[in-house]
């Protein structure tokens, strides 16, 4: 199954286009994204009466892109992995990798859809492609086993990261420099783990201007879907709908000779296979901290 945020509408993607899910099944499922996970399981069953799934890439002629909204776009909980891929652990500096997953939050007023325009807040923006994983069960002491059947479906993200303000201080800033407005899209669909490929091994990069920045493969994840859906069941309970950024591979900004960080008139491309593309365009923001 393949859904998306359009026009703040739930949409089911299927081969012969696009569904509003609450017109299509007269009222049995409402309008609101954030609202379907919260009876994922019944949506699916329901979705599997409606025709094939759109192939990976169709949306993009289904409608204008820039119409779509963040896939969960009001989480209650957001969680974000650091130091998940070894490469950008060592391009970091960090020799020693964690026992146990880095975690700390994002906030949603940082969510965005697919395709935007991004201030630039003073400082040195950077670039994180991440996979994102959206919760579908309320989840307490998950066995990894069994955690994927927690999961809704997987879709792209930026963890944009402004790194003077999260390394500004007696401790890092993470949560804070991390949730500038327009700094969390996600998009551009929400696919279930059956339709792709390998839910466990999947190409993820982004490019600046075109010039790749970051390419990898999420089975170099440290900590996999599963394992960080585990781990983080066994100290809060998940949510249906709560957000996941699971990490980004090497190639970001901060760990360039020299440095390298987004300016005005930048575009950034950010994909992850059977997923489909986000498209940010920088512009000036204003130039207060």
């Amino acid at each position: 199954m393949r859904i998306a945020n359009v026009d703040s509408r739930l949409t089911l993607l299927v081969a012969d286009g696009p569904i509003d899910v609450a017109l299509a099944s007269k009222g049995r499922f409402g309008p609101d994204p954030q609202a379907a996970y919260e009876s994922f399981d019944d949506l699916r069953r329901w979705a599997e009466g409606q025709g094939e799934p759109a192939p990976a890439g169709s949306e993009a002629g289904m409608y204008d892109p820039r119409v779509l909204g963040p896939v969960a776009p009001a989480p209650r909980q957001v969680f974000a992995i650091g130091l998940n891929y070894r490469e950008h652990a060592a391009e970091g500096g960090i020799t020693t990798l964690p026992d146990e997953p880095t975690v700390f939050a994002k906030y949603p007023s940082s969510f965005s859809g697919p395709v935007t325009e991004v201030p630039l807040p003073a400082g040195s923006v950077d670039w994180e492609v991440e996979l994102v994983a959206v919760i579908s069960r309320t989840a307490r002491d998950v066995d990894p086993a069994r955690a994927w059947d927690h999961v809704a479906g997987l879709t792209v993200g930026q963890d944009l990261s402004e790194r003077q303000l999260q390394l500004r201080g007696p401790v890092p800033q993470f949560s804070l420099s991390k949730s500038h407005p327009g700094f969390s899209p996600t998009g551009p669909v929400l696919v279930t783990p059956d339709e792709l490929p390998d839910a466990d091994d999947l190409e993820i990069g982004c490019a600046v201007n075109d010039e790749q920045m970051q390419k990898a493969r999420t089975a170099g994840l440290i900590f996999s879907v599963p394992q960080l859906v585990a781990y983080l069941s066994t100290i809060v309970t998940l949510y249906p709908g709560d957000v996941i950024f699971t990490g980004t591979p090497a190639g970001v900004g901060a760990g360039r000779t020299p440095q390298r960080y987004l300016r005005p008139g930048d575009e950034l491309l950010s994909w992850v296979e059977g997923i489909g593309e986000l498209r940010q365009r920088f512009v000036p923001g204003r130039t207060g901290a």
